[in-house]
């Protein structure tokens, strides 16, 4: 059930990568951070457990279609996932592809930063994304 106060329900939260009954995957818009991804639960729940076994696994299902893309097509130094909605309870997991060159590696992307952008690398990166999401798509297409 949707509810109109929660920002993922009433409004997209990024740039649609792909849209299923269940779940939706949005590309974020993160100053920096050109690869963060979330996969967004369509219900409104606030817990992972909240789901049913195959509604988790099919969450985790899609997760990690998200990684493998960006994995291929970015070949970051680390993944992170993350699970929080503390400011939104709303069932949503991070996809995020860092980089040792990021301006926050290796502290989480919410952390201060470390460094400078790298413009230049970050735009190298942005050159990638239209073939890693349609690899996601279609990645994502196969679970559903």
């Amino acid at each position: 059930m949707a509810n109109s106060i929660c920002p993922l329900c009433s409004q997209a939260g990024g740039k649609l990568v792909f849209q299923a009954e269940k779940f939706r995957v949005i590309r974020a818009d993160e100053a920096g951070f050109a690869a963060f991804y979330r996969v967004v639960w369509t219900a409104h729940v606030a817990e992972f457990s909240d789901l049913g076994p195959e509604e988790r696994s099919l969450c985790m299902a899609a997760v990690t279609a998200v990684e493998l893309a960006l994995r291929g097509h970015l070949q970051p130094t680390k993944i992170n996932l993350a699970a929080l909605g503390n400011v939104v309870p709303h069932l949503h997991w991070h996809v995020i592809a860092r980089f040792d060159w990021d301006s926050h590696y290796p502290a989480p992307v919410w952390a201060e930063p470390k460094r400078a952008r790298d413009g230049v690398r970050e735009e190298a990166v942005c050159a990638k994304l239209s073939a890693a999401e349609r690899d996601m798509a279609a990645r994502l297409s196969r679970l559903v």
